[in-house]
Parts: C-alpha cells; sequence; structure tokens
C-alpha cells in the first residue's frame, strides 16, 4: 500500500470515529441542557450498544456466516443443493468501493453431478482447455461491450481442465453503483463447490 491511500485510508478512519464520538455527545448533551438527564443516559447507552453491536458484526461477519446463507446464494442461480453439506471454508473482504466474498462448500456426490449436469445443458456451453483466468475472461466477453450499470444480464456455463464453472453478471441499474458478479466452480476431483461474489 503506497503513503498516499494509507493517508486516506487513516484520514476516512479519523472521521468516521469523529462522527460517531461526536453523535454519542450529541444523544447526551442535547437532553441533557434541556433538562432530561435520564433520557440522556439512555440514549447515550442504547447509542453505544448499536455502535458496539455494529462493530461485533464487522468484526465477526465471517463467524456468523450461516448454511441457511450459502444455500440461498448458491440456488439463486439455480444449483440446488438438495442433502447436507458443510461449510468448509468462508471469507469476505472489503474496501472503499470493492467487496469480495468466498466460501467453499462439501456437497454429496449426487448434488455435484446434479450441477453439472445442469451446467452442461444450458445453452452456450463452452469447453476451454485452459484454467488461465485472464484467456478464459478474453474468450467469453471479447465481442460484449459490458455495461456495469445498464448493459445486458450475461450468464455463462462452461468447463475447464479442473472444474465446471456458472458465472452471473448483472449490471447495477444505477450509476455509481457497483454490477454483481458471481461465480459458482465445481472441482471435477473433488465435492466441493466454491462461490465468488466480487464487487469492484
Amino acid at each position: 500500500m503506497d503513503l498516499g491511500a494509507f493517508l486516506f485510508i487513516g484520514l476516512i478512519i479519523l472521521v468516521l470515529g469523529g462522527l460517531i464520538i461526536g453523535g454519542g455527545f450529541l444523544l447526551y448533551l442535547v437532553p441533557k441542557k434541556n433538562g432530561h438527564p435520564k433520557t440522556a443516559k439512555y440514549l447515550t447507552i442504547i447509542y453505544v450498544l448499536f455502535v458496539l453491536a455494529v462493530a461485533f458484526f464487522i468484526v465477526f461477519e465471517d463467524k456468523l456466516f450461516t448454511k441457511y446463507q450459502a444455500k440461498e446464494l448458491v440456488e439463486e442461480q439455480e444449483l440446488m443443493l438438495t442433502d447436507q453439506f458443510e461449510i468448509l471454508e468462508n471469507k469476505s473482504m472489503s474496501a472503499i468501493g470493492d467487496y469480495y466474498h468466498t466460501f467453499t462448500l462439501k456437497i454429496s456426490e449426487k448434488n455435484k453431478q446434479d450441477a453439472i449436469l445442469k451446467i452442461k445443458k444450458c445453452n452456450g456451453f463452452k469447453i476451454f482447455n485452459t484454467d488461465n483466468r485472464s484467456d478464459i475472461d478474453s474468450m467469453i466477453y471479447s465481442k460484449i461491450n459490458l455495461d456495469p450499470y445498464f448493459g445486458p444480464k450475461i450468464i455463462e456455463n462452461y468447463e475447464t481442465d479442473s472444474e465446471f464453472v456458472r458465472e452471473y453478471f448483472q449490471p447495477s441499474g444505477r450509476k455509481g453503483w457497483a454490477p454483481a458478479f458471481r461465480r459458482i466452480s465445481i472441482s471435477k476431483t473433488k465435492n466441493e463447490l466454491t462461490f465468488e461474489d466480487i464487487q469492484e
């Protein structure tokens, strides 16, 4: 990280910290000066608890991720998880303007084969004799002018040397908002499904 980016992030943290602390002082001082010290006290306690709850959720977001949420995200792409599965890994990262979330599931052989069949039966299914991401991207999107705000929704299904993949691109419909890009890959050698949500 260069010095400019470091200073910018530091400034953002200082501003946010100042706003949070300032908000707490206002919630305490305004009712107290108007002759309501008990109201000031209760409002401040509620505010502090709310800030702590938000901070707790941000810090432990990955640990609080549930099987229900994983199932919902996978089945949005019409790949059904009808059998029991296990969350092997879950992680998310965010920065200003960027968000990345990925998780890996251990799924049943039946659900794996059902998902592979669903991908292979889709119109436009492609086979790439490579796992090189940049080669695949250039082949898939070379003739499509992606408008991240108002362009077409795109779903691609393909096979590489090591996996079967379904990719989903949905423009945001709002200027300045990141499009939805989601990728589900199913390993050829393991009963594992990996989901990626990339917003940048």
